[in-house]
C-alpha cells in the first residue's frame, strides 16, 4: 500500500518503529489519526493521538488486556496499535433491521465484561467528575444547561459502583471480532459509577446518523430501560435513569 512518507510523521514515525505497512485510507477525527496496517501479515489498527485526552482511553485498552474488547498488540505515550476487526455482524444494522432488543444486549454483555473485576492497579484515567467540568461552565454561562448540570453534580455527588468505565460505549464502538466475539475499541478512559456505561445505548445510534431515527421512536425508551435494567440487574427506578441519559446525552454534546 501507500509508502509510510504519504501519511502524516507524527503516523509514519510508529509506522517506521513498529514495522508496519499500510493497509488502508488513513482516517483523520478531531482526536486521532486511525489506520488500518499490517505487521508483517498480522492485520492491525494504528492509532495515534491528536489530542492528550486520548492517552486515557490508550491506557484503558491497554489494561483490559483482549478481556471484553480489541487486543492491544503494542502501545506507548500516543499510540496503540490493536486488533482488527473483520467480522461482518454491525449493532447499528442490527438495531435498524428491527434487532434493536439483540443489540441493546450485546452492548450490555460487552459493558458487563469490561467491567469485570481485573488483578493489578489501576491505569491512570479521567474522573468522572473531571470529564463533566465543559458542562458545568457552560451551564453558568446558558441557563438552558442549567438542568442538567443540577442532575449531573446529583449523581456524581453519590458514585455507586465505582469502576474503570469506557465512556462512549455504543453501536459503533463494540464491533463483531468474529471467533473472538463482540468487543469494544475506542474508550474515553474514565473512573466513575458503573451505570455510566450504559446511558450511551439510549442516545444511539442516532446520535451518530441522525436521518435514520431509532431511539426517539415510541416505546424504544421503556423498552431499553427494561433490557438494561435486566442485564444489569440495576435498581435504580424509572427516574433516576431517565436523569443518566439526559445527563449523558448533555455531556456528549458539550465535550
Amino acid at each position: 500500500m501507500s509508502a509510510p512518507s504519504r501519511f502524516p510523521p507524527q503516523v509514519t514515525a510508529w509506522m517506521e518503529r513498529w514495522r508496519l505497512q499500510g493497509d488502508g485510507a488513513l482516517l483523520t477525527t478531531h482526536s486521532s489519526w486511525v489506520l488500518a496496517v499490517r505487521q508483517g501479515h498480522i492485520p492491525a489498527v494504528l492509532k495515534v493521538a491528536r489530542v492528550s485526552d486520548e492517552e486515557a482511553g490508550y491506557r484503558l485498552l491497554t489494561w483490559w488486556d483482549g478481556q471484553g474488547a480489541a487486543r492491544v498488540f503494542a502501545s506507548a505515550a500516543g499510540a496503540l496499535l490493536m486488533e482488527r476487526a473483520f467480522g461482518a455482524g454491525d449493532l447499528a444494522r442490527m438495531a435498524w433491521a428491527g434487532q434493536d432488543d439483540d443489540a441493546c444486549k450485546i452492548l450490555c454483555d460487552t459493558a458487563a465484561r469490561l467491567h469485570a473485576p481485573r488483578p493489578g492497579p489501576l491505569p491512570e484515567l479521567h474522573p468522572l467528575q473531571e470529564w463533566f467540568q465543559p458542562l458545568f461552565r457552560l451551564a453558568a454561562e446558558h441557563a438552558a444547561l442549567a438542568p442538567a448540570a443540577s442532575v449531573a453534580r446529583q449523581l456524581l455527588a453519590a458514585p455507586r459502583e465505582v469502576c474503570p468505565l469506557h465512556g462512549d460505549l455504543h453501536h459503533e464502538n463494540v464491533l463483531d471480532f468474529g471467533d473472538r466475539g463482540w468487543l469494544a475499541i475506542d474508550p474515553h478512559g474514565l473512573l466513575g459509577e458503573r451505570t455510566f456505561d450504559y446511558v450511551n445505548i439510549f442516545t444511539n445510534p442516532d446520535l451518530s446518523d441522525p436521518d435514520r431515527p431509532l431511539a426517539v421512536l415510541p416505546g424504544r425508551l421503556e423498552a431499553r430501560l427494561r433490557i438494561v435494567a435486566a442485564e444489569t440487574g440495576a435498581r435504580a427506578g424509572t427516574a433516576s435513569a431517565l436523569d443518566r441519559c439526559m445527563d449523558r446525552l448533555v455531556g456528549s454534546l458539550v465535550h
